[in-house]
């Protein structure tokens, strides 16, 4: 596809923002809003897998039908049939597990070089919580929750909009345990590297399509690692798929690095994610990290094992984590140490096994929430190995540092859909244009 050409898509996107904001008036007059307290189960019968589900990973458990209110049409009309998806993972363990997800089957011709793609986005951070699933704000684009105020937003609204515009099949996962049963691992690489991975067997089952069908991945901040991670884990899990590209923006790569980041920020409590995240997968890390939490502390971790991200600016902003230990040390100082962490801290570090396709990493100098130099070692690691990685940095300047807001989703803005953006990356490998080596500016 011609660089004129994509620019017809971009008009598109501005769009999303007005209906966006749209999205903030529907809540206030009621349209959106979800009732009841933010800790019953919102999420409906749906998330419930049947008894049995099939072994086979990628294969449909069930679907339904979504609407989809906050796409802007294309001259082509609505641009896709949206359905609410549920299929087959895999846990850290290797047991099987249900997903549920939002898959878009577009309406209109493929406008890029080659087959029609599949295309599987990883969301970035939305809570731990059922409710903030991604799939659930996903067909009116917020979702509000009265009785106890929060709200879940639809992150990938305009991501989903333009890769459907451009004609590609598109499949958002909600990652395992959200809107599912069972804790949310959030971060944890292996088991979002399964989610993504799957994600696309069940796209390209739904589309009817096989595995030679052309693949890219699209991801940033925790979405970002997810398919840093899928990319990394494919000529393993799944040699299959035909990845012609990933997007790893602002990727969570070493949670060590930033659990200390964010730490007092204003999504501070996110720390809360990652831990209970890996308090369900190492039973002896439950242990040592009792040992160094209050009551008060443990409390907290409980109450953000229940909270969107939203719920964590709204009700616990700027958390400092030395509230939550006995000693007044942070807890990430904490975990740098604990003999008990430091192994999983390891085993959940992005960067020790080889893509065997191209990868795009970009990340801001100064973002204020997932730190540039881990998102840089990621691309050295891999550079080291011998893989495919193009690695831009943004020098967007610091702004309100400590906010999140415009020091991390402001390169996620510029480097998605600004110039030379990560569409334009992706569909230069969708059209089969050499790329090799290591660039790293």
């Amino acid at each position: 596809m011609k660089r004129q050409d994509l620019g017809r898509v971009w008009p598109r996107v501005g769009r999303v923002a007005a209906i966006m904001a749209m999205a903030g008036v529907m809540a206030a007059t009621g349209v959106v809003v979800q009732t009841g307290t933010a800790s019953a189960d919102p999420v409906g019968a749906f998330y419930t897998p049947p008894d049995r589900i099939p072994q086979e990973p990628g294969a449909i458990v069930k679907t339904e039908p979504m609407n989809l209110f906050m796409t802007p049409p294309t001259p082509q009309g609505w641009p896709g049939k949206a359905q609410r998806v549920m299929y087959t993972s895999r846990l850290q363990d290797g047991s099987p597990v249900a997903v549920s997800g939002t898959y878009l089957e577009p309406t209109g011709p493929w406008q890029g070089a080659g087959p029609r793609p599949t295309v599987v986005i990883g969301p970035g951070t939305s809570g731990q919580a059922d409710r903030c699933a991604m799939s659930i704000a996903f067909s009116t684009g917020l979702t509000v929750f009265t009785e106890q105020l929060g709200l879940s937003a639809n992150q990938e609204l305009p991501s989903s909009v333009v890769w459907s515009s451009l004609g590609a099949r598109v499949l958002v996962t909600d990652y395992i345990g959200l809107g599912t049963p069972g804790i949310h691992t959030y971060a944890n690489r292996i088991e979002s590297g399964h989610a993504i991975l799957d994600g696309v067997r069940a796209a390209n089952n739904l589309g009817g399509v096989g595995p030679e069908t052309p693949v890219v991945l699209w991801g940033y901040s925790q979405g970002g690692g997810a398919t840093a991670a899928a990319a990394e884990m494919q000529s393993n899990y799944a040699p299959e798929l035909n990845i012609k590209g990933t997007w790893a923006g602002g990727p969570v790569a070493d949670l060590a690095a930033i659990l200390e980041k964010i730490d007092g920020a204003l999504i501070g409590g996110a720390i809360g994610f990652a831990v209970n995240g890996m308090l369900a997968r190492y039973p002896e890390l439950q242990r040592a990290v009792d040992r160094v939490t209050s009551p008060a502390g443990r409390a907290m971790l409980d109450t953000l094992s229940d909270s969107c991200i939203a719920d964590v600016i709204l009700h616990h902003p700027f958390l400092k984590t030395e509230t939550l230990t006995n000693d007044g040390r942070p807890l990430s100082a904490h975990l740098a140490e604990l003999p008990e962490a430091l192994p999983v801290l390891a085993e959940l570090r992005i960067g020790n096994s080889k893509p065997t396709s191209p990868v795009l990493i970009t990340s801001g100098r100064n973002d204020d929430t997932v730190p540039y130099g881990q998102a840089r070692r990621l691309a050295e690691d891999w550079c080291g190995q011998g893989a495919t990685v193009t690695f831009r940095t943004n020098e967007l300047p610091p702004i309100l540092p400590g906010t999140t807001i415009p020091g991390h989703f402001g390169p996620e803005i510029i480097d998605g859909f600004g110039p030379d953006n990560a569409f334009t990356y992706l569909l230069d490998r969708l059209a089969d244009k050499p790329v090799s080596g290591c660039s790293i500016d």
